[in-house]
C-alpha cells in the first residue's frame, strides 16, 4: 500500500508581476470524420499555435567528481598492469570542468515574453537561450521561478508583441480527443505529432510529487519537453513532460501537465517567483478491499497519520477519518486531496468534510505552512548541503527500505564543496569513515572526529547501492 505525504514546495526569489492569459470562450464542438466525405486537415489549427512554441537551449558547467572505486587501485597496480600492454584511462581530476548543453521547448504565454516550460529543461542552467519560431535571433532568458514538484518553470525574454497561446479548459477533456504535440524533438527543429488522449488524471507515475497527467499516444521525444499539447482547435491543453520508455524512444505513452495546472502555477510564479503551498500534515491512503466495508462512503482519502502541530492536528482530524470533500472539490482518492491542497496557499480558509465512525462531519480552519518540517534541517554541517533526518514519513514517501538509516540530502548548492565531491539531491548519508550514521547528531560527531583529515570518506546510499564520496 502506497502512502502519500502532503508537503510544502518552495521555488526561487520573489518577482512581483501579474499576467492575463488568453482563454478560450468557445465550447468544444466535436465532429464525425465520416460526415461530408471530405479530407480532414488540421493545418489551419496548427499554423497559428506554431508561433507560440519556442526552442530552448541551456548550458551549465559541472565539475568532475572525485569518487573512488576499488577498480581504480586494481587497474593502476603495477603487478596487474604487467599483464596488459596498454595503460588504462585515468579518471579526470576533480578540478576538471565540463560544459553540458541540452535542448528543450517552451510555450509563450504572454505577449511581453513570459514562457512556460518544464523545470527539468532549465534546472541548474547557467545560461538559457530562446529561439523564436521562424527567426534566427537568439534571446537570453531570465529564470522567473520554478516549481520542481510539478516540473514547471517560467522564463522571460525581452521581446514584445509575441504570439501568446490560448489556454483550453483541461477539465473538459475527454478520452479519444484528438491532440497534437508541438516542440523540438531531438533538436531537429520544429515538428508536430498527432494522437489522441489515451487517459486522464494519471497519477502514481513517479515523475513528480504532484501528478494529474494527461496520457497521450502523440509522440513526445527528447527535446519535446516543455512544448505544447494542443487540441484540434490549436488551444493549449497541456505541457509535454515525459514518456515511459525503456530505450528512450517513444512507445506511445506520453504524459502532459494539464493546462489548468499550468496556468495556476505559472501565474503564481510570475506574481511571486515561488510557490508557497499550504500544508495539511497528514499521511493518506486509498480505501481498498475490506477497508471499504468499514465506511459508508466508498470514495475518499483515508487519513492514516496526523503530524503533531499541523493544520490537520489543530483542526481535530484524526487517524481513520475519511476525507470526502474540501471546499467545493469532491475527493475521490488520495491524489485528489494531495493535488487540491497543493493548489492552496498558506493562510487560506478551507472546509473539510469527512466521515468518522459512520458519521459525516465538517471542520473549517486556516491552512498553515509546513513549519514543523523545517525543524531538524541543517545546512552548516557540510558546505553546500541542506540535510535532514531520515524519518519514517520520509522513508514512506520516498519508498526507501526500512532498514536504511541515515541523513537525507534535501538539496546541493551549486559551486560548493559538496557539489564538487559528487553529492546529489536525494542521497542518504549512511557512514563517515568507519562510523555508522543514523541521524544529524551522529553526522555532526563523526565530522568533528575527522575534521583534521585532509580527506573525509563519506558513504551515501544512492539508487539502492552504497557509494563512496570523498570530501576535502
Amino acid at each position: 500500500m502506497k502512502k502519500i505525504i502532503l508537503s510544502l514546495g518552495l521555488a526561487s526569489a520573489l518577482f512581483a508581476a501579474s499576467i492575463n492569459f488568453n482563454e478560450s470562450d468557445m465550447s468544444a464542438n466535436r465532429i464525425n470524420p465520416a460526415d461530408g466525405g471530405v479530407i480532414l486537415s488540421y493545418h489551419d489549427s496548427i499554423k497559428e499555435v506554431k508561433k507560440s512554441v519556442v526552442n530552448i537551449s541551456t548550458s551549465k558547467t559541472i565539475t568532475q567528481t572525485n569518487r573512488f572505486s576499488p577498480l581504480d587501485d586494481f587497474f593502476n597496480d603495477p603487478y596487474f598492469k604487467q599483464f596488459f600492454d596498454f595503460d588504462f584511462p585515468q579518471r579526470k581530476s576533480k578540478n576538471d570542468k565540463e560544459v553540458i548543453s541540452s535542448l528543450g521547448s517552451g510555450v509563450i504565454i504572454s505577449k511581453d515574453g513570459y514562457i512556460v516550460t518544464n523545470n527539468h529543461v532549465v534546472d541548474d542552467a547557467d545560461t538559457i537561450t530562446v529561439n523564436l519560431p521562424g527567426s534566427d535571433t537568439e534571446y537570453k532568458a531570465k529564470l522567473i521561478g520554478k516549481d520542481p514538484k510539478t516540473d514547471l518553470a517560467v522564463i522571460k525574454i525581452d521581446a514584445k508583441n509575441l504570439s501568446a497561446i490560448t489556454f483550453a479548459n483541461s477539465d473538459n477533456l475527454m478520452e479519444g480527443d484528438v491532440v497534437f504535440a508541438l516542440g523540438n524533438p531531438f533538436g531537429v527543429g520544429f515538428s508536430v505529432t498527432s494522437g489522441i488522449i489515451s487517459a486522464l488524471n494519471k497519477d502514481n507515475i513517479g515523475l513528480n510529487q504532484y501528478e494529474n497527467f494527461i496520457q497521450t499516444d502523440a509522440s513526445i521525444n527528447p527535446g519535446n519537453s516543455g512544448g505544447a499539447l494542443v487540441d484540434s482547435r490549436g488551444f493549449l491543453v497541456g505541457i509535454n513532460s515525459a514518456i515511459l520508455s525503456r530505450g528512450g524512444g517513444n512507445n506511445g505513452i506520453g504524459f502532459a501537465i494539464p493546462s489548468n495546472m499550468v496556468k495556476d502555477i505559472a501565474k503564481k510564479l510570475i506574481e511571486k517567483g515561488k510557490i508557497e503551498r499550504g500544508f495539511l500534515g497528514v499521511t493518506i491512503s486509498a480505501l481498498y478491499g475490506d477497508t471499504k466495508k468499514a465506511y459508508k462512503n466508498q470514495e475518499g482519502a483515508l487519513i492514516t497519520d496526523v503530524q503533531k502541530g499541523s493544520s490537520a492536528d489543530e483542526a481535530g482530524l484524526k487517524r481513520g477519518d475519511l476525507v470526502t470533500k474540501v471546499n467545493d472539490k469532491i475527493i475521490k482518492n488520495p491524489m485528489d486531496l494531495k493535488n487540491y491542497i497543493g493548489t492552496l496557499e498558506i493562510g487560506e480558509k478551507i472546509t473539510i468534510n469527512y466521515e468518522r465512525d459512520g458519521d459525516n462531519k465538517q471542520t473549517t480552519f486556516v491552512l498553515k505552512g509546513e513549519k514543523d518540517s523545517s525543524k531538524g534541517v541543517q545546512s552548516n554541517l557540510i558546505d553546500g548541503l541542506s540535510l535532514r533526518n531520515l524519518d519514517v514519513r520520509l522513508k514512506d514517501h520516498l519508498q526507501i527500505p526500512k532498514d536504511v538509516n541515515g541523513v537525507f540530502v534535501e538539496s546541493v548548492k551549486d559551486k560548493s564543496k559538496a557539489r564538487e565531491s559528487g553529492f546529489k539531491k536525494g542521497d542518504i548519508i549512511i557512514g563517515v569513515g568507519q562510523s555508522e550514521i543514523k541521524n544529524l547528531k551522529d553526522l555532526d560527531q563523526a565530522l568533528k572526529q575527522n575534521n583534521k583529515k585532509e580527506f573525509i570518506k563519506i558513504w551515501v546510499y544512492r539508487n539502492g547501492f552504497a557509494t563512496l564520496l570523498v570530501l576535502k
